[in-house]
């Protein structure tokens, strides 16, 4: 099994059984990411050096713009895409096995968790793994310490409030927060 292979199964929203060939390479290249990411936790980096740390780790060019403030983990890595403009603070995680976008011009505050895997309910089948992808779209604000479920979408120039638990999917120029996450009102402005 290849990489190609293994996002088109993921990408389809396919299960990843425990024990299977799919579950193997995900460790596998789990232990990749492990090493970039304490590459890149190490020691102080420049910008620069961060940049060239997280195109490793993902596999894709980072643009100039981007700015992440380690500590930063990742258990994957090559699912992840960030936009232009994204500034990702202290202290986040992200498991971007089953894909992550982050759009152009998003803050991501400290202590953030993005998700993308569901374990299975049925205590037999407990490794088994759906994943979901996780979308953030342009100019969102989530703020300290928020998670985000799988297969949720936050729509453009969304707020999370401090300390969220998002469950479902943020509409555009909303503002949400709590445990779940709800609706407290529009942002006034359009992204």
């Amino acid at each position: 099994m290849d990489l190609k292979q293994f996002l088109d199964h993921v990408d389809r929203g396919q299960l990843i059984e425990g024990g299977s060939e799919h579950h193997a390479f995900m460790h596998a290249a789990s232990q990749e990411a492990f090493r970039i990411t304490a590459e890149l936790n190490g020691t102080y980096r420049t910008p620069d050096e961060v940049r060239e740390l997280l195109t490793r780790l993902t596999g894709r060019d980072v643009h100039e713009s981007v700015a992440v403030f380690p500590p930063f983990h990742s258990e994957f890595g090559k699912n992840l895409r960030l936009g232009i403009n994204v500034f990702i603070n202290l202290g986040c995680r992200f498991q971007d096995t089953g894909g992550i976008v982050i759009g152009d011009d998003t803050l991501i505050g400290h202590g953030c968790t993005l998700t993308t895997l569901d374990h299975s309910m049925d205590p037999a089948r407990r490794a088994d793994m759906l994943p979901a992808p996780l979308v953030i779209g342009r100019k969102v604000w989530l703020g300290a310490n928020v998670t985000v479920v799988p297969g949720v979408t936050i729509g453009d120039g969304a707020v999370v409030g401090a300390g969220a638990v998002v469950t479902r999917d943020v509409e555009p120029d909303t503002v949400v927060a709590g445990v779940p996450a709800r609706v407290i009102r529009e942002t006034g402005f359009h992204a």
